[in-house]
């Protein structure tokens, strides 16, 4: 089933899937993929609307964007149909980066030019069509980071350029330096992790009109697998809810609920089944009303709304 539903992250800037692709875990299986089989998955997402892919060099231990530019090399697609999006900035203690003795961040300019160059090469592409800073850094000096994003802009290297994880005002100090607004934050938000509504992310979102994209939608897994008091709250909730809109998948369900948020959410589904991705883009045709959103929000709480 295939969705033209697609969402300009700011109003003159990149559009996006209305649900995208999360390659986080593309190498945690327990076999690795072959090309063609990364080819195969990437066929499937395009087919179900999914023409959008978030990446960050950081993701299989730096492992997963030249696993996922082996495939790309192999999709009969064309570059120019799909979007795909990376991060930088955290630095992994890990073997295939020797020199970094310890997990820190870095915004530097050299950092951030030398991240692109090597994330565009594994990707087997000439651009990014968005660039994002993956974690707030408390070194980072917003006039040399600025700089290095907007010169890769006008390199024609990344179309647009956003970060994650950042608070309202980390956004607002790096957006005063730049000439053009920063595309979106991508933060952390789901029926298990509801901060993001009371926090000022989302206030801060619908008042400078760009679309959140959001990570770990479905809790990381553990709306499903959790075992504490408030996940089966969650679930009987989605399931009755399920239930009175006639779907069959509690994540679409899950999903639905996000896109029921008037600041234009974006979703990041961070599963490599075909079959689980089909269920979730069910989630866009599920339309909950204001009393259904509320029973959710409710369970998640474990309390009626003040």
């Amino acid at each position: 089933m295939s969705h033209d539903g697609r969402i300009a992250l700011t109003r003159d800037g990149v559009a996006l899937s209305r649900l995208v692709f999360g390659a986080w875990r593309l190498l945690d299986g327990g076999v690795r993929p072959d090309a063609d089989q990364v080819a195969r998955l990437i066929g499937t997402a395009v087919d179900l609307g999914l023409t959008s892919f978030d990446h960050a060099d950081i993701y299989g231990n730096y492992e997963v964007e030249a696993a996922f530019g082996a495939g790309l090399s192999r999709w009969n697609g064309k570059r120019e149909e799909i979007e795909l999006i990376s991060k930088c900035d955290i630095m992994l203690a890990s073997a295939n980066r020797p020199q970094n003795r310890l997990k820190h961040y870095d915004t530097s300019a050299a950092h951030i030019n030398a991240s692109v160059e090597r994330s565009l090469g594994n990707l087997g592409t000439d651009y990014l069509d968005l660039l994002l800073l993956h974690r707030p850094d408390p070194l980072m000096d917003a006039d040399e980071t600025a700089a290095a994003l907007a010169g890769l802009v006008k390199a024609g290297k990344a179309r647009a350029v956003g970060v994650s994880n950042f608070t309202p005002s980390q956004f607002d100090l790096l957006a005063s330096r730049l000439p053009f607004a920063l595309a979106t934050n991508q933060i952390e938000m789901s029926v298990l992790k509801t901060s993001a509504l009371t926090d000022g992310s989302l206030d801060h979102e619908q008042r400078l009109a760009y679309a959140p994209m959001i990570w770990s939608p479905l809790g990381g897994g553990s709306l499903f697998t959790g075992k504490e008091s408030r996940e089966a709250r969650v679930r009987a909730a989605l399931a009755a809810v399920a239930a009175e809109v006639g779907a069959g998948d509690l994540a679409a369900v899950a999903i639905a609920w996000l896109l029921r948020h008037p600041a234009r959410l974006v979703p990041v589904l961070g599963s490599m089944k075909p079959e689980r991705l089909a269920a979730m883009v069910k989630a866009q045709e599920i339309k909950l009303d204001r009393q259904q959103w509320f029973a959710i929000l409710e369970a998640s709480e474990g309390r009626p709304v003040a």
